[in-house]
């Protein structure tokens, strides 16, 4: 027979939890967003674009901090699919303006409607008060902007 083993004070700790309920709930979008090939980041820069018309490439860079680099390969990517448009801005020759294609739209607005409900599903084990209050207090404010965390953890 095995041992019980104490973890107690690892399920004290809210970044132990974090990670826990992090896994969790990335693992079963991944598997959500495999039908329309995204991974997290990727369906972070696309849903910035639809949401943000007239986004530049810089400020998706800077809302979730992606490298410029990194950036330019995703975009890349999107192109080929043809999901995005990239067009020089109107007043900043060095800047260029993302805008989502018809099909892009079209895929965004399903992988957005496939994400809620993974997220809904992931976290099932909360009740609807649970989740509502958990929406409002997903951030903590650190010297580095925000960083998402679960204030929840996963029911056994």
């Amino acid at each position: 027979m095995t041992k019980q083993l104490d973890n107690s004070h690892l399920e004290s700790l809210v970044g132990y939890n974090t990670r826990r309920a992090t896994l969790h709930i990335v693992n079963a979008f991944m598997q959500n967003m495999k039908a329309y090939d995204l991974r997290p980041t990727e369906f972070s820069v696309l849903s910035m674009i639809l949401h943000n018309p007239g986004i530049t490439s810089r400020q998706v860079c800077a809302s979730l901090s992606i490298l410029p680099p990194n950036l330019v390969v995703i975009l890349k990517q999107f192109e080929k699919r043809e999901l995005l448009t990239r067009s020089s801005h109107p007043t900043d020759g060095r800047a260029f303006v993302l805008a989502l294609t018809p099909k892009g739209e079209k895929l965004v607005n399903e992988a957005e409607a496939l994400s809620s409900l993974s997220d809904l599903n992931a976290t099932s084990n909360l009740s609807p008060s649970e989740r509502g209050t958990d929406r409002k207090s997903t951030r903590l404010n650190s010297s580095h902007g925000y960083i998402s965390y679960a204030v929840f953890c996963l029911k056994k």
